[in-house]
């Protein structure tokens, strides 16, 4: 999954995304404000420690006050207390503030997935999507806990120190300050190199996660053909290709802290030697030197973190650009701001009339297609393999927009209608029915919300052949279903479906090869539910095991991207045209 975009780092302050996400932070504001507050507040009371120590060597203990020295030492402690109950605050209120805001932004980006269309999927993989709703969230939620928001904090500790030191001795403090532009310099030198590495790791991060995620799904076929050394081989040299580039991002942080920490030093040793030689001559007391130390190294420190700070601030401004890309991205079908509801009494369930469509500009798949379906009609479609069958079934629901011509059901067009209206109308049941992780009364009573009445349950089991399967099954209706129902057979699963659609109930019902991957005994339940399912409404049933379709009132054979051929089975077999040759192919000749 190495993209061109995971490469990109960016500026680690964009006014612009910085902007928007003001906009998603503001039902909070109540908590950046109080944030705010206690920023300045914490800082002054932790400057206040140095100068309380300060005073209690200068006016107590050098003259031998222990009463005084006593208070000063109570007072400090308080301060130390009052200081720590601070930062607890400060930091849960701007966890709870970030916190919140990835709530909001998780929230509004799977809503806004759920609103795109199925092409939108089609080229956006799963695991791309899922970085965006977790990994970059998250560091979005970094800016707010140990980013831009302790960045501001450390710049009104800063100012304060600097204040502090001109007020004690600003000799004192232009020599502090002269090793500054070292500091910077090397700050530079090594968030440029730390930089070039963090690009490097998400690369490396990205082909790990695309592997894990490919050798995952395919373990199967992995185990099938004996391939685990080589798997073994080639994810060790990608995480072993991570692990280098991430220590040498790490020696690269440590040089910083290291480089720091040296100057630091040689500060602390230039205050000694030449602070001291003004407290010999009584240009500064004894506490202020101790004091101008403690808040030397609270100068340093801030600094010592600007590196760890500016990665988190460029990974969120990267991971916003990203976030906020995928919420501005409109869907491509949505419904109308005022949906037709009075629809011809007359009018055919289904009708296509010249409809053409690509899944890809130029690569048509229907051609000018036109056909009918009646309202209580069923129809089968068939045709060699790539001429549009499941298309036609997913242009119906209107997954997909198509490019020429209309769709119309009930005598509307599908662009016209509702898109939960038209959903509830028209069903559909995929050749890989979808279960989803829970019981198996929550995934039966999916179009109710989850909830359904247990009788009402059972009428649907019993109808769709599918009571006796569950019935076998520990916990019957709340029995567990595993992710993607691996723990159910592919007839089960079928069945299940069938059982879904009778409670679901729409008007008009299209499905997708239901029988093509299943044993011969799951077949004829699949038959018998199908029966029960389909009648009293319109169906279009796809089918390639052309036996499974015999008894259908009309059969449409696709062919090139148009319906070539109509008519019941005996009737297309006297032809002797296509659909002739697909039953051939399968069976042999029928015999006369």
């Amino acid at each position: 999954m190495s993209r061109p975009d995971d490469e990109v780092l960016g500026k680690a302050y964009d006014s612009r995304l910085m902007g928007r996400l003001w906009e998603v932070t503001r039902p909070h504001q109540r908590l950046v404000v109080l944030s705010l507050v206690l920023f300045p507040v914490t800082a002054a009371v932790e400057l206040l420690g140095p100068y309380l120590v300060k005073l209690a060597i200068d006016h107590h203990i050098l003259v031998g006050d222990w009463s005084g020295l006593g208070v000063m030492a109570a007072l400090f402690l308080l301060t130390q207390i009052g200081l720590y109950a601070l930062r607890v605050s400060q930091a849960y209120v701007t966890q709870l503030t970030g916190q919140r805001v990835m709530h909001d932004l998780r929230r509004a980006l799977f809503a806004h997935l759920q609103r795109l269309e199925a092409a939108f999927f089609d080229k956006n993989p799963v695991g791309r999507l899922m970085t965006r709703l977790l990994s970059d969230v998250e560091a979005i939620n970094e800016m707010f806990t140990s980013g831009g928001v302790a960045l501001v904090g450390d710049v009104v500790t800063l100012s304060g120190v600097v204040v502090i030191l001109l007020l004690l001795n600003w000799r004192l403090a232009l020599v502090t300050f002269a090793l500054v532009p070292v500091l910077v310099l090397a700050a530079a030198y090594f968030r440029i190199k730390a930089r070039q590495c963090y690009r490097i790791i998400r690369v490396r991060l990205a082909a790990l996660n695309a592997f894990l995620q490919e050798s995952l799904q395919g373990m199967t076929v992995i185990q099938l053909f004996a391939r685990e050394r080589q798997e073994a081989e080639a994810f060790a040299q990608l995480n072993g290709q991570l692990r280098a580039t991430q220590f040498r991002s790490t020696l690269y942080d440590a040089s910083l802290y290291a480089v720091v920490e040296a100057i630091g030093s040689a500060a602390v040793a230039v205050l000694l030697w030449y602070g001291g030689g003004q407290v010999l001559t009584g240009a500064l007391t004894f506490g202020g030197l101790v004091a101008f130390i403690e808040y030397t190294s609270r100068f340093f420190l801030p600094i010592r973190d600007l590196g760890a700070k500016y990665s988190v601030m460029q990974a969120a401004m990267v991971s916003a650009e990203r976030v906020f890309g995928l919420l501005d991205t409109a869907p491509a079908i949505v419904g109308p701001v005022l949906p037709v509801t009075r629809r011809p009494a007359a009018a055919p369930a289904v009708e296509f009339r010249d409809v053409s469509f690509a899944y890809r500009e130029g690569d048509w798949v229907l051609r000018r297609c036109s056909f009918r379906i009646g309202a209580r009609e069923r129809v089968a479609l068939v045709g060699p393999t790539g001429e549009g069958k499941t298309t036609v079934a997913r242009l119906m629901t209107r997954a997909y927009e198509v490019s020429a011509g209309q769709v119309l059901v009930n005598g509307v067009d599908v662009r016209e209608w509702d898109l939960v209206a038209l959903r509830r109308h028209v069903g559909l049941i995929p050749q890989e029915p979808f279960l989803f992780a829970g019981t198996l009364r929550e995934n039966l009573a999916i179009g109710h919300d989850g909830t359904g009445d247990g009788e009402a349950l059972r009428r649907a089991l019993v109808r769709a052949q599918a009571d006796r399967l569950v019935d076998a099954l520990p916990g019957g209706l709340d029995a567990i279903v595993r992710e993607r129902g691996v723990n159910l057979s592919q007839g089960q699963r079928q069945l299940l479906a069938i059982a879904r659609a009778l409670i679901y109930n729409p008007r008009v019902l299209a499905l997708d090869e239901a029988t093509s991957s299943v044993d011969a005994e799951s077949e004829l339940l699949i038959r018998a539910a199908m029966t029960e399912l389909l009648a009293e409404r319109a169906s279009v049933i796809i089918a390639h095991r052309l036996s499974t379709i015999q008894s259908a009132d009309r059969i449409l054979v696709l062919h090139r991207g148009r319906v070539r051929e109509t008519g019941r089975h005996a009737e297309l077999m006297a032809e002797g045209g296509l659909y002739a040759r697909l039953y051939e192919m399968q069976f042999g000749r029928e015999p006369a």
